[in-house]
């Protein structure tokens, strides 16, 4: 896959990879939403109680482990976007809208 990929191709590819692995059956929203919550923690443990220049040097040295939880964090939202029929675009944008007018 390239790096031009639109969201609805990579919830295709997230369906695909899945059901070829029999994973519909850990697939249900609570068990999804775990899973973000629980990649975001490996996330934020790369910054927690770090300063702006600790950050700095985690991000120039761990790079690449950040991205790679970045990526489980994607694979999760995607995952539960394609089981429960949500258009991560439209929703995306809707809320922005709802920012810039000071609504949110």
């Amino acid at each position: 896959m390239d790096n031009q990929e639109n969201l609805s191709q990579l919830q295709d590819f997230v369906k695909t990879f899945c059901e070829e692995r029999d994973w519909d059956q850990y697939h249900n929203a609570k068990d999804l939403a775990i899973g973000i919550i629980t990649e975001s923690s490996e996330l934020l443990e790369y910054f927690r109680f770090k300063s702006t220049k600790e950050v700095e040097e985690v991000m120039r040295q761990k790079k690449v482990h950040v991205s790679e939880e970045l990526a489980d964090v994607l694979f999760f939202i995607l995952r539960f976007a394609q089981l429960y029929d949500i258009d991560l675009s439209k929703e995306f944008w809707k809320k922005m809208k709802k920012i810039r007018r000071g609504i949110i």
